[in-house]
This record gives structure tokens, C-alpha cells and sequence, in this order.
């Protein structure tokens, strides 16, 4: 007797259920692009971090660190301390207020850091949406596979496992591959959700830092004007 493969039952699987099977598939291809996206994107996300973590606490003047930085290239950590490094010389300009220059600096980080959230996340809601879809899709299927079997003992007058056999099978291969989909778009969601979370931490780490530096120098220049004056 020969034996049947997982490609001749999909072949043999009715029109429906092929549908259903195809557009499994295709969620599959689609999340494993966005799992390899959001891998690359985050590898470069973590690599920019370090890279820019280390040239800006070796000593080198900001205009020197921020020269050939462009807002729309720039990214992580760099793009959140230039972003307030540009609102620190803009309102310095303006204004000596010390707390109305912070509180610009702190303001346009803020909105650097959402961007940069918002850059992260991309890709994640799709992911999400992939790994809790896809379980239900198959077991539609599965519940479709059962109703056929079910159909085939209606026209017969003795059941054997022969009948039931395809029908059964189609449940069982939606089943499987509904979790074939969904299990890696679970894990990746789940992994890329957590590193996100922890460069956010860092980004926001980071800013807090920039404007402690930019509070100390602030303050350090008052005394030594008050100083010249008195």
C-alpha cells in the first residue's frame, strides 16, 4: 500500500481547505520578512548604541561629535541627544534661563525618543496579529476536516477508517500548520518586544545623562558669571 505524504494529502485536501493552507503559507513567508527585518534593524539599533555610547563619553566636544550628523540619518541614542543638543543651542540664543533651555532640551528628546518607539515597534502589531490569527485559522480548518468526515459516514452504509481518513486528515494538517505559523511570530513578537523595551531604557538612560551635563554646565557657568559680577 502506498503511503501518503504531507504534500499529496495537501494536493488531496479539498478547495477550501486549500485556501485555507495558502493563506497560512503566506502569512508564514510575510512574518518570517518582518522577523528578518526587525532582526537586522535590531542588531544595528544595539551596534549604533555601543558605537555612539563610547565616542560621546570619550572626551570630544559636542560640535566636534554632531559635525557630520544629519537629523534624518541619525538613529538611537545619537538621534535623541542630537535632537537636544539642536534645541540646547537654539534656545541658548533666546534666552539664559537655565530651566526654560531644559526644559526645551528635555521636550524635544521626548519627541525623539516616541520616534525612535515608534521605529522599534514597527513590524511588532503584524507579528502579534500573525501568531494569534494563525491558531484560530487552523483550527477552522480542523473543524471543517471533521464536518467533511463526518459527511462521508452520511454516504455510506458501513464506516471504515478509509472514509474518515481524508477528512480527518485536513484537520490535522491545518492544525499543525496553523502552529507551524504562529509558534515563530509568537517568539519573535515576544523576544523583539523585550529588546525594544530594554533600548528604550537605555535611550532613556542616555537622555537623562545628556541633560544632567547640560544642567551641570549651566549651573557652572551661572556661578562663574555671578563670580565676575560680585
Amino acid at each position: 500500500m502506498q503511503q501518503l505524504t504531507f504534500l499529496d494529502m495537501m494536493l488531496g485536501s479539498s478547495v477550501f481547505i486549500q485556501f485555507l493552507m495558502l493563506c497560512l503559507l503566506l502569512g508564514s513567508i510575510f512574518s518570517w520578512v518582518s522577523i528578518f527585518q526587525r532582526w537586522q534593524l535590531f542588531r544595528r539599533a544595539r551596534a549604533g548604541h555601543e558605537n555612539f555610547r563610547e565616542r560621546f563619553w570619550s572626551g570630544m566636544e559636542l560640535s566636534e561629535l554632531f559635525r557630520d550628523t544629519e537629523a534624518n540619518e541619525a538613529e538611537g541614542a545619537e538621534r535623541i541627544v542630537f535632537s537636544g543638543f539642536k534645541a540646547f543651542n537654539r534656545i541658548r540664543q533666546k534666552t539664559n534661563d537655565a530651566t526654560a533651555i531644559l526644559e526645551a532640551v528635555d521636550r524635544s528628546m521626548r519627541i525623539a525618543i516616541a520616534e525612535e518607539q515608534d521605529r522599534l515597534n514597527t513590524g511588532l502589531p503584524f507579528l502579534a496579529t500573525i501568531g494569534s490569527v494563525s491558531p484560530h485559522v487552523g483550527l477552522f480548518g480542523t473543524v471543517w476536516g471533521i464536518i467533511e468526515a463526518f459527511r462521508s459516514l452520511a454516504t455510506v452504509q458501513q464506516a471504515t477508517f478509509a472514509v474518515v481518513a481524508p477528512g480527518m486528515a485536513e484537520a490535522l494538517i491545518t492544525t499543525a500548520l496553523g502552529l507551524f505559523v504562529a509558534i515563530p511570530a509568537v517568539v519573535a513578537y515576544n523576544r523583539y518586544l523585550a529588546l525594544g523595551e530594554l533600548l528604550l531604557n537605555n535611550y532613556e538612560n542616555f537622555a537623562d545623562e545628556f541633560s544632567g551635563l547640560l544642567h551641570r554646565s549651566l549651573v557652572t557657568k551661572k556661578v562663574d558669571a555671578e563670580k565676575a559680577n560680585g
